[in-house]
């Protein structure tokens, strides 16, 4: 029974002198620096304007106009890109 205590009082003990571990200096998670922003390859930031494109287009399509073209933003995103790309060769 005198032993009951025992793991309760080492891990109050760790705290009170500082083993504990807490979001500090000696976490290297918390320490990291934040990762600076990569450039874009040329194919990324066209497919970022394809989609900015589609995306403008269908917030501007009427409900019966999305049900024409497709139900759905994924189907209207692949025909919208193919369109898009065929344009651009």
């Amino acid at each position: 029974m005198r032993f009951r205590f025992l793991p309760a009082a080492v891990v109050a003990a760790s705290m009170v002198l500082g083993f504990a571990t807490t979001a500090s200096a000696k976490d290297p998670v918390a320490a990291a620096p934040e990762p600076a922003a990569k450039e874009l390859t040329v194919g990324q930031s066209a497919a970022r304007e394809r989609q900015k494109k589609c995306g403008a287009e269908w917030r501007a399509l009427s409900v019966a106009d999305k049900a024409a073209q497709g139900p759905k933003w994924p189907q209207y995103f692949s025909k919208c890109v193919k369109r898009l790309k065929e344009i651009k060769a």
